[in-house]
């Protein structure tokens, strides 16, 4: 078997399993935010009563990450029911925004949109706070309300999104209806250049089978070239399956991921047991792709889809008006550094946003030093407007006032998030390119798409 048919054999307590059974599944964590909880606490509440418990209070993790550093009235009220149901459930893992389980979060205008507006407990985007907050393990299921709950993935585990109904559902019961997905192999050979980054392996890797190619498939990663890569550069990769359609990615387990894992788990006090999976020798896949990492170059993914493949070389010196660094697929510590790298004595001449996944990585950010500066001050410096306040922000668009959003029409960003379909970060006629934090450093000082290459120190 697979890693994801041995995972989903395990949880649904079978021996052997194929692609194509359909397995009722236990659930080892569900995790819902301000976008889709409400919905799924609705569900939750129409289907086994206003009085029902939670299967597991401890397996529900509640993160509002999407629509909140905003005046908007109603995506404030999102948070404010979370709040409520957070309390009347007694759930121990609801990472609210403010402090205190009867406040209210309101725009300081004050504060503006740079400096921190949330409380101590608040955790940021949901799929990095997840790992870093301890609850994602080998071995594990984790279902979430969000496409991109696949980044899991990176630990050995089958994570995967799913709507407010199935959510519902599980919230109640702890189990879900599951198919076991097809499998395919990216074998990764060789090693990365300087300059290239993980987000390049997977907008290559989605362009060589386009935005469908692995509709309801796994995406499992393996080969030699895995152990050059961090657990940030798996959680890069294993984000974005969805955006070629796939059901779930996944990386073998090995040491870096024990390490990443027992030290979250130690640190917030949560769950820190766990059983990896390990591939049998005989496995089958429905396809096999090898890469060789050392030969990748610098990739964009062009509007208005993430299969819409090119090498920075091929975009001819493409014209931007925006910069965007950020997301759960580009705004971890090790993406504002390798941004930093390309930025470090250098000025952008177009408009940059620069948003941190969490507050963590903002500490890191601000604390870190090169020699005399700090990475925050090295990237305001080049003049990166970066924020304090942790999030999604403009990846998912938002209301208008949201910080980063395109609201003008035909505006080019380059953005090292993880969507690009028309729309997705404000205005319908603006057009994203997706590329790495590197690639969006340098492309923000050329005001055109640009190699990070030629500005990285010898």
């Amino acid at each position: 078997m697979t890693l994801t048919e041995k995972l989903l054999a395990r949880a649904a307590g079978k021996a052997q399993v194929q692609a194509g059974d359909n397995l009722w599944v236990s659930a080892d964590v569900l995790m819902t935010h301000d976008i889709c909880g409400p919905g799924t606490i609705g569900v939750f509440r129409r289907e086994f009563g206003a009085t029902a418990k939670v299967w597991d209070r401890r397996r529900v993790v509640i993160i509002p990450d999407h629509y909140i550093f905003t005046a908007d009235s109603k995506s404030n009220r999102n948070v404010d029911l979370l709040r409520e149901f957070a309390r009347e459930q007694e759930l121990p893992y609801f990472y609210d925004v403010v402090d205190g389980a009867s406040g209210a979060w309101k725009f300081d205008p004050s504060k503006g949109l740079l400096a921190r507006q949330h409380g101590s407990r608040y955790a940021g985007v949901c799929h990095a706070a997840l790992p870093a907050k301890g609850h994602t393990r080998p071995g594990e299921v984790l279902f979430g309300t969000d496409s991109h709950t696949c980044m899991a993935g990176a630990f050995n585990e089958f994570a995967t999104g799913i709507g407010n109904t199935d959510a519902g559902f599980v919230m109640g019961t702890g189990k879900l209806l599951i198919k076991v997905p097809e499998t395919m192999l990216f074998r990764l050979e060789g090693r990365l250049q300087p300059g290239v980054m993980a987000k390049d392996i997977i907008l290559h890797l989605i362009g060589e089978i386009g935005f469908d190619g692995a509709t309801y498939r796994a995406l499992q990663f393996d080969g030699p070239g895995v152990a050059w890569l961090s657990m940030d550069d798996r959680m890069t990769i294993a984000n974005m399956a969805i955006e070629a359609g796939g059901k779930n990615g996944i990386f073998p387990f090995d040491g870096r991921t024990a390490e990443y894992i027992e030290a979250r788990t130690k640190l917030n006090g949560t769950k820190q047991t766990y059983e990896p999976v390990e591939a049998d020798r005989d496995q089958k896949f429905v396809q096999e792709i090898t890469v060789d990492l050392s030969n990748l170059e610098p990739t964009v993914a062009c509007h208005p889809d993430p299969g819409q493949r090119k090498t920075v070389k091929e975009m001819g010196g493409l014209k931007l008006d925006r910069a965007y660094l950020g997301s759960c697929t580009g705004g971890k510590t090790s993406d504002f550094v390798e941004a930093a790298r390309v930025l470090q004595g250098q000025r952008v001449t177009i408009d940059t946003f620069g948003v941190p996944a969490t507050p963590d990585i903002v500490h890191e950010l601000q604390t870190t030093r090169w020699g005399e500066e700090t990475i925050w001050e090295v990237l305001v410096a080049a003049g990166v407007r970066m924020t304090e306040n942790a999030g999604c922000a403009a990846c998912l668009g938002g209301p208008v006032d949201t910080f980063g959003r395109i609201n003008q029409p035909g505006l080019k960003c380059i953005s090292a998030t993880n969507r690009n379909f028309p729309g997705r970060m404000g205005d319908k006629e603006s057009r994203v390119y997706l590329a790495s934090p590197a690639t969006v450093a340098a492309s923000a000082i050329a005001g055109q798409v640009a190699d990070p290459r030629e500005y990285l120190p010898n």
